[in-house]
């Protein structure tokens, strides 16, 4: 992924209102991420827990969405989970329920699309090995990394598009 700046990353959402992206608490230090390394940028609001966000390119179209954790029940902290993105499977509560609100009228109307995610949504990092998940070990696959990054995308660009035809 190419470098994003502060005005780019806001001007990208496209699930809430120019005030709400003027809002958002964006990652600090920009230029310090690895950018060639993320497919996709993703972050949680340290300020708001229950807040996430999802940056990526389609196309020639920088996209961006706003996520939120769910109100629910209880959550298991013993059992294994697996990202729906990245199918990295993580102990506990190492995968979150986001959902987010969809484009348009069916958005403001209260439709969202939920998918379980690595809860800190560096799921790049973990198909590449450059962040770990607490488990012991990774599942065993026979696919290439450049094959579970086409896959990822996939999934990504998938549940993108559930979110955009509104």
């Amino acid at each position: 992924m190419e470098p994003l700046g502060d005005n780019a990353i806001r001007a990208s959402f496209v699930n809430c209102s120019k005030g709400e992206a003027r809002r958002i608490n964006l990652p600090r230090e920009l230029a310090e991420l690895p950018w060639s390394d993320l497919d996709f940028l993703g972050w949680r609001d340290p300020g708001a827990p229950d807040r996430g966000y999802l940056v990526t390119q389609r196309g020639e179209q920088t996209v961006g969405i706003t996520l939120r954790v769910p109100q629910g029940g209880p959550r298991s902290f013993t059992k294994t989970t697996m990202c729906s993105f990245c199918l990295t499977g993580h102990p506990g509560s190492g995968v979150s329920l986001l959902a987010a609100r969809k484009v348009g009228a069916s958005g403001r109307d209260g439709n969202t699309v939920g998918a379980y995610m690595c809860a800190d949504l560096a799921c790049p990092l973990y198909v590449r090995g450059k962040k770990q998940s607490a488990l012991v070990h990774r599942y065993k696959e026979s696919l290439s990394v450049e094959e579970r990054l086409a896959r990822m995308q996939g999934n990504v660009d998938e549940f993108l598009d559930k979110i955009l035809q509104g």
